[in-house]
């Protein structure tokens, strides 16, 4: 932590993070209801949600099995996989945090849905979930649209977390996820949201200014085992984090959100508890969290931020969207 940082000069580049508002129909969009795509397929008149097989996949079940073998101590395997698109809306101008509980929750059950789906298959190990928001993360299509990998490879990230949760239970009996919530929950101050079944909060050892965690309350590994109710709660978490993004600086809110789901292998992961990670890049309007020698060439995060304050920033907002109309 080095929050006495935020404030130093800063002479350097700025994200610019603000456009003119879209129309909810764009004629160019591949992803928008009734238009071609560049696989020459074409959308039908979807109503709610919408998935197909993204045109431009970064994995394929066709992708080479047989590969060279590399030299000296270095080692390949192949990768192969599903790679989905999911299109939250049919309205081009709406965003996650302007959708309604209802399509929120029918979000989540597509989600699920496809977790299932694609897990179950023999060749599929893991099923990454993931929205990238805004033009500083780098999405090419502003559609609002997720993404889904199902691959016969673990992501790191989750093959980290599934082992230090496999080891935690192991040794004490215990969800870690959940004694991180219990923490939080304890401490108060980077609580965000809590409902009978599913909490939001600034983690303590957050790296981003305004990462936060959404997550339901009992220990599921996926959405899988969530019940209607759970999954109806969770979309209110998640539409509170989001709406209070948006409402700090009356902007449109970009972040990397991913579900944190168990991997799909058969393996044992009693310890391991779903939640969603959001990782906003944004320290300040129109300032990036820039990743540079302590992050790339040191690997640790320098954070110019103390979640506590971050958090009081984000509960001081309102949880109704500034564009909402006023009753």
């Amino acid at each position: 932590m080095a929050a006495h940082r935020q404030d130093r000069p800063w002479l350097g580049e700025r994200a610019t993070v603000s456009a003119p508002p879209p129309p909810d129909y764009v004629e160019g969009c591949t992803f928008c209801p009734r238009n071609s795509r560049v696989s020459g397929a074409r959308n039908p008149d979807y109503q709610s949600v919408y998935v197909f097989d993204n045109d431009h996949p970064c994995v394929g079940m066709d992708a080479p099995r047989a590969l060279a073998v590399p030299p000296g101590i270095y080692r390949n395997a192949p990768a192969t996989g599903i790679a989905r698109v999911v299109c939250y809306t049919p309205k081009h101008n709406l965003t996650l945090a302007e959708l309604s509980i209802t399509a929120i929750t029918d979000l989540f059950v597509a989600w699920r849905d496809q977790y299932v789906d694609l897990g179950a298959r023999p060749d599929v190990r893991h099923v990454l979930t993931f929205e990238n928001k805004g033009d500083v993360v780098g999405v090419s299509n502003p559609h609002p649209h997720g993404q889904i990998y199902a691959t016969n490879f673990v992501f790191k990230t989750i093959e980290t977390e599934a082992a230090v949760s496999r080891r935690h239970y192991q040794e004490h009996g215990r969800v870690l996820f959940q004694d991180i919530i219990r923490a939080e929950r304890d401490d108060g101050r980077r609580m965000l949201f809590e409902s009978p079944s599913a909490v939001a909060f600034v983690p303590y050892f957050a790296r981003y200014a305004y990462e936060s965690y959404v997550a339901p309350k009992d220990a599921h590994a996926s959405l899988a085992t969530m019940t209607p109710g759970e999954l109806q709660e969770l979309a209110v978490a998640l539409k509170a984090l989001l709406v209070r993004y948006d409402n700090l600086w009356q902007m449109s809110f970009p972040y990397v959100l991913t579900l944190h789901q168990a991997p799909t292998d058969e393996g044992d992961y009693s310890g391991f508890h779903f939640h969603i990670e959001c990782h906003p890049p944004l320290r300040k309007p129109n300032l990036l969290k820039y990743l540079a020698g302590p992050e790339i060439g040191g690997g640790n995060f320098l954070s110019d931020t103390q979640p506590e304050s971050k958090a009081a920033e984000l509960r001081a907002v309102s949880d109704i969207h500034y564009k909402a109309p006023h009753v």
